[in-house]
Parts: structure tokens; C-alpha cells; sequence
């Protein structure tokens, strides 16, 4: 009796469909640097393109460390707080360094390397807080956001903390400096995003990131260390914090209250518009990144056209949390 062919149709439809879902943030893009060259000519200026992916670098450095932990199931509320935190010891170390370490390259470099050792330590707090004390990672950093601002507005005494203006000239080369005529912050974006690709894709940490993102059980069944990989993605997620910020502090030289307010809410957007699943499980770098420039392109529209308030910036990226959570409501 011959065999009964077997229809490939739903399948390979079920690719392509994959494979274009792929490519919507890529789409979502070009269509609005389309969108804003007709809008205002300035838009598509090499200096505009240069300033963008420069304000882009902070958050999708963050988001890049964002997108492991949403892969593997989990959540940071904190990293905005955590940022001004680490910006603000950093200012304090330096300042207090100035007069006892005679050069000044050698104080910019120790605070730096301080906030290369809090990022991974205060990731290494979650981590353990949600692996050993079994509480959910919304909880733990919800309650972290708040104690990490509060201890910066009580080492600021409820002001700003303001770097030396002789370590300010010596640290500002690192934000406003480039090379081959691109901004440091775009490569260091660029080589962390390469970086956390290769982790992800090629490597068994990356596997095992997402095999508990898609289920927890299994992997533990699997011989997967969740608890060692969970607090790894924190620690993760903790070193993209601090390098974004040591890149950031030099920009305004201060840390304040309000230093990198709302920067969880981007970095998140940038991961969610990016592709990746919000239950976790699925999710790329590369859309991560697509993500990200996608979101300050559209902040850049607004600023360069007034379409409407850039007061409303905040808002958009909350509108498009809600309408993609919603379409992959909607695709389970």
C-alpha cells in the first residue's frame, strides 16, 4: 500500500510566517526613517544618524542584557535606579580620590573600574534574592528601584552630585570622543551587541538561557543548573548597567534624582519591539538592537518634527509595550 502523502503546506507556512515576523522590527524601521526624511530633511543627516544611535547606545546596552533576562522568564524594574546608584558612587569615589591618586586619568579609570564591580554585585543580589529566596523578579526589583534611587538622593542630600571639573575634562573624551568619525558609546553598543549575540547563539549558557525561558521544568529535568544560570543573566544584566554608565557619566558630569529615569521602560520596549517573547523562551540580540534605534528614532521624529509634545515620549513607548504584548498575545 503506498504511503499517504503527507501536506507540508501548514508548516512551511508556519516558516515563512516566522521569518517575516523576524523581519517586522527591521520593516517597522525603514519605514520610519522613510517616514521621518519626508517629514524634515535633517532627518537624514550622517551628524542626525550619528546622534541617534549615540542616545541609542545607553539604553540598547541595557536592553542587551535585558533581552537574557526576559529569555530566561524573568524581569528588571530596577536598572534606571540601579544606573544612577552606580553613576553616583562613582562621582563620590572620584571626587574623593582627587586628592590623595595625582593623576586624574588614574581616578577616571578606579571609578570606572567601581562601577564595572557594582553592576555584576547588585545583579548578584537579585540573582540570589530570586533563586535562594524564591521571590518573584518583579518583587525583587520593584523593591529594588526603590531603595537604589533612595540611597542616591540621600548621598546627594536630595540635590546632584557633580564630578570635579578637572576629572570632567579628563573623563569627557570617553562620551564625546570618537574614532574613525563614529562616537565611542556607538562602538561600545556595537561590540556589546555582538558580544551578547555570540553568547546567546554560541554558546551553552545561551542555550540554557533560553531552555529555562521556555520551561523551567524541563531544564531542571535536563541537568540545567537554573538557579546558577538565572543568577549569571543578573550578573549579566548588572555589567551592561554599569557599562552604559560609565559611558553616560561623563556626558552631563552629575548624577542626580532623576538619572536614568524610566531607562527600565525603554530598555524593556527595546527588547519587547525587538521580537522577543514576553513569557520568555525566544528572543534575538540583533532585534533587540533593531528595537532600541527603533524607539529613538521615533523620540527623534518627534523632537525634529513636533507632531506632537516630546512630553509624550514616555507615553508612545508605553502605547507600543501594550499593542506588541498584545499581537503575541494574540499569535499563541
Amino acid at each position: 500500500m503506498p504511503p499517504v502523502p503527507v501536506d507540508t503546506r501548514p508548516a512551511r507556512a508556519a516558516a515563512l510566517w516566522g521569518k517575516l515576523h523576524g523581519l517586522g522590527p527591521v520593516v517597522g524601521l525603514v519605514l520610519l526613517c522613510l517616514a521621518g526624511t519626508a517629514l524634515n530633511a535633517e532627518f537624514a543627516t550622517v551628524d542626525n544618524g550619528l546622534n541617534v544611535l549615540t542616545r541609542t547606545a545607553f539604553i540598547g546596552i541595557i536592553a542587551v542584557g535585558m533581552c537574557f533576562v526576559i529569555i530566561s522568564g524573568g524581569i528588571d524594574l530596577s536598572v534606571g535606579s540601579m544606573a544612577a546608584l552606580i553613576a553616583g558612587c562613582m562621582i563620590m569615589l572620584m571626587n574623593h580620590a582627587a586628592a590623595t591618586v595625582a593623576s586624574p586619568a588614574a581616578v577616571v579609570a578606579l571609578g570606572m573600574l567601581l562601577a564595572l564591580v557594582l553592576g555584576p554585585l547588585f545583579g548578584l543580589a537579585h540573582g540570589l534574592l530570586i533563586t535562594k529566596g524564591r521571590i518573584e523578579p518583579f518583587i525583587v526589583t520593584l523593591g529594588t528601584l526603590g531603595i537604589f534611587r533612595a540611597y542616591l538622593t540621600y548621598f546627594a542630600d536630595g540635590g546632584a552630585l557633580t564630578l570635579d571639573n578637572a576629572l570632567a575634562d579628563v573623563y569627557s573624551p570617553v562620551y564625546y570622543g570618537s574614532l574613525l568619525g563614529v562616537p565611542f558609546p556607538v562602538w561600545v553598543f556595537a561590540l556589546v551587541a555582538l558580544a551578547g549575540g555570540f553568547i546567546l547563539n554560541r554558546t551553552a549558557y545561551g542555550r540554557y538561557v533560553q531552555a529555562i525561558g521556555s520551561n523551567e521544568q524541563v531544564a531542571r529535568y535536563a541537568a540545567v543548573d537554573v538557579d546558577r544560570v538565572k543568577i549569571l543573566t543578573y550578573m549579566l544584566l548588572g555589567l551592561c548597567v554599569a557599562v552604559a554608565t560609565l559611558l553616560y557619566v561623563p556626558r552631563l558630569g552629575s548624577a542626580s534624582p532623576t538619572t536614568g529615569l524610566l531607562w527600565e521602560l525603554e530598555a524593556i520596549a527595546a527588547v519587547i519591539v525587538g521580537g522577543t517573547a514576553l513569557r520568555g523562551g525566544a528572543g534575538s540580540v540583533a532585534g533587540t538592537v533593531v528595537g532600541a534605534i527603533l524607539l529613538s528614532v521615533i523620540s527623534n521624529i518627534l523632537n525634529l518634527t513636533s507632531i506632537i509634545s516630546v512630553y509624550l515620549n514616555a507615553a508612545v513607548q508605553g502605547f507600543v509595550i501594550i499593542i506588541v504584548a498584545f499581537l503575541q498575545r494574540s499569535r499563541r
